[in-house]
């Protein structure tokens, strides 16, 4: 296949103005220029593009007289040598690099080329906010996928470390790669990926990753995450050398990793910061908060509206005092409340918003108690409950268990202490039967594998870290 794909430079032109239209596209940019004494026309995004790089390129290959050229490709090649300079194959293709931040160049008789001059707007990599840890690297993703991939490059370097790129949606041609180990891969989960990505059909993935997950996953209504999303590039190597697949999206700071079960949502960077014992009490510490944060309201509820249930070693457990609203509807305005308290954290500028946390957390509901509005219990176990819910690390899955903790307790007010074990075991039922690409989500619990499940409870040394997960199929199971 050749790269003529016009039959002169002046033909080039008039269809490049026609679907650019630069009179109306202030920052496309159509240029005429030689290389040496051959007429050449470049076609860029300025905002896309370092332009001191191509200016200064540019600037050496000024028109001087020299013999006629005999064959255009040739000379081009000989005088426009830049390492990043390749052959457009098809319009779509020179089209689609240009709008991507490379500089077009097309000859006197219509050979198209595109050169690498990509700089793309964005910040510099700095820790994420939701992923810090005490001791560790500080850089995290950022907006510009070309950086993104040579943070994880930095940290694998292989010759079997692959990025491939797929370009997703109608309009917005979204820069997707998947990164992997090719010695390592589960092929199926890869074909699988694959595949879904060849059958999105959409306009433009605007909300980037997150509009990614729903169209591979097919969400729908369910509230839980199919891919723990990570902005930390140690992260993510890690899970590439376990056999997972990484996924980027363009303008996005955030990592898919597939597959994942809902213990992957639980882990975090600083179990692996800090010593196997510190670590391993770490993560036991966190399981039993996710347990807390989604039964203690309802099992409070629960003890405090049958108070015959308790011994009378745990009589105090329950109300010291009496209100005209009803303990269901306190518990239920104070839980949406502190969501209200998140929502308006998120909206409110920094150096307000510690302010108003104080104002709201404290203030606010002093004074709820102190007009009947709730009682001191209901305040206290709702925010004992919230603190356990702020230490799960996945935010994805925090909002999750608010979710299925309000299901709980409106279950248990409906039907008392049989719907606070129903209500358990539909989610148990509910969590039991989810398989995001086949891979049981509460693996290793359901189905069980005891050491594997002994290895999640427990944080190993990395000198005993020696088989990669089951659950992710990878090729070679033993680790180097």
């Amino acid at each position: 296949m050749t790269n003529q794909l016009f039959t002169s430079k002046e033909i080039a032109e008039g269809f490049l103005q026609s679907q650019f239209q630069p009179e109306k596209t202030f920052d496309l940019c159509i240029k005429e220029i030689t290389i040496k004494n051959l007429p050449a026309l470049t076609v860029y995004v300025s905002g896309l593009i370092n332009g001191e790089s191509l200016t200064e390129i540019l600037a050496n290959l000024q028109w001087e007289q020299e013999e006629d050229i005999t064959d255009e490709q040739e000379y081009f090649h000989a005088h426009f040598n830049y390492f990043g300079v390749d052959e457009a194959k098809s319009i779509e293709d020179f089209m689609l690099g240009i709008l991507s931040g490379r500089v077009g160049f097309v000859t006197k008789s219509g050979f198209c080329y595109l050169a690498e001059f990509r700089n793309y707007p964005g910040r510099n990599p700095e820790e994420p906010d939701n992923e810090k840890v005490i001791r560790g690297s500080r850089d995290g993703f950022a907006e510009n996928i070309i950086q993104n991939t040579a943070l994880i490059r930095r940290r694998l370097r292989s010759e079997k470390l692959r990025f491939e790129m797929y370009h997703v949606s109608t309009y917005g041609k979204t820069d997707v790669v998947i990164s992997y180990m090719s010695d390592l891969v589960n092929e199926s989960h890869l074909h699988w990926l694959i595949e879904r990505l060849h059958q999105i059909k959409h306009d433009g993935l605007t909300m980037s990753d997150k509009s990614l997950e729903e169209w591979l996953f097919k969400q729908k209504f369910h509230p839980l995450p199919f891919v723990r999303y990570t902005e930390r590039p140690d992260i993510v190597a890690a899970h590439i050398l376990e056999g997972h697949i990484a996924i980027l999206v363009d303008t996005s700071p955030s990592v898919m990793l597939i597959p994942v079960t809902m213990f992957h949502l639980l882990q975090h960077a600083e179990e692996y910061r800090q010593a196997p014992l510190v670590g391993t009490m770490m993560r036991l510490l966190r399981f039993g908060a996710v347990f807390l944060s989604f039964v203690l309201l309802p099992f409070w509820y629960l003890l405090a509206t049958n108070p015959e249930l308790l011994p009378k070693s745990l009589a105090f457990i329950g109300l010291s005092e009496k209100s005209e609203i009803p303990l269901f509807l306190q518990i239920l305005i104070a839980d949406i409340g502190i969501e209200y308290l998140r929502i308006a954290a998120i909206h409110t500028p920094t150096p307000l918003s510690t302010a108003m946390g104080l104002i709201a957390g404290i203030i606010i509901g002093q004074i709820a108690i102190d007009v009947g509005l709730f009682s001191s219990e209901v305040v206290l176990y709702t925010a004992v409950t919230a603190i356990f819910t702020f230490a799960i690390p996945n935010y994805e899955l925090s909002i999750s268990v608010k979710v299925f903790r309000l299901l709980l307790l409106s279950a248990t007010a409906l039907f008392g202490i049989n719907g606070f074990f129903i209500g358990v075991f539909l989610l148990f039922t509910y969590l039991c039967s989810l398989k995001p690409m086949n891979v049981p989500y509460l693996w290793p619990l359901v189905p069980f594998f005891p050491k594997a499940f002994f290895r999640v409870i427990i944080r190993t040394p990395m000198s005993e870290d020696a088989l990669r997960p089951f659950v992710v199929g990878a090729k070679q199971r033993k680790r180097a």
